[in-house]
């Protein structure tokens, strides 16, 4: 696959609330052998925001949106629409977009499934993934989302192989920081990302045998039988 066929962009909430669930997807992508992208990787105070999200969302085949902090802000009682407004740059490209910007793929993410109805019914027909602000159930909807938009000849790890991955390097992941003299939660965006592709390049684990391999190893042609 070409670069552009390996980038996920991440349109999502990065408030602690939420980070669990940002740390699960950032490790899911990369172990389902893609990157992540996202608005938090660069910090150049001289580019606009929406130049910065033009140009990751056309660099990008993928789009995750998580829609699931549209809810009133406690301060001022107004909902935070920045994820919705992301969500229509992607599919607004992958619309009108030239060349490879129609083969863009999205997968949506709510709390809930059906919420989404009562703040942006404009959407009714999106297959929305809910994940009730659960680590499992985020990864889940990951890893089927990309098990059917990428080549069969790219082998996923099952869904509770990456749960058990991403749980293990959790688990080892404050060791990691304090090599680096560092904590969890002091990690930006991009260390965060960069110790995830360390950890999985370390760490290898064998996936499954994919189909056409399998049916060569079972041909009486090909073993000369």
């Amino acid at each position: 696959m070409g670069i552009y066929d390996r980038q996920v962009f991440l349109n999502v909430p990065f408030d602690n609330r939420y980070k669990k669930v940002l740390h699960a997807l950032v490790f899911g992508v990369h172990q389902c052998g893609l990157v992540v992208r996202c608005a938090q990787e660069a910090d150049d105070g001289g580019q606009v925001r929406v130049d910065k999200l033009y140009n990751i969302i056309a660099e990008c085949r993928f789009g995750i949106h998580d829609l699931s902090r549209t809810t009133l802000d406690s301060e001022y009682r107004l909902p935070r629409f920045n994820m919705p407004l992301e969500l229509g740059i992607f599919l607004g490209a992958r619309r009108y977009g030239a060349g490879q910007q129609g083969r863009k793929s999205c997968l949506i993410l709510d709390r809930d499934r059906y919420r989404y109805q009562v703040f942006c019914s404009d959407i009714a027909g999106q297959d929305i993934r809910a994940h009730s602000n659960e680590v499992e159930a985020a990864l889940r909807a990951v890893r089927n989302w990309l098990q059917a938009n990428l080549p069969s000849s790219q082998v996923l790890p099952s869904s509770a192989l990456l749960v058990r991955r991403y749980l293990e390097f959790r688990r080892q992941l404050p060791f990691i920081c304090r090599m680096e003299s560092s904590t969890p939660a002091e990690l930006t965006f991009l260390d965060y990302k960069r110790l995830v592709t360390y950890w999985i390049e370390e760490n290898p684990e064998a996936l499954p045998v994919p189909p056409d391999r399998v049916s060569a190893k079972r041909s009486p042609a090909r073993n000369g039988l």
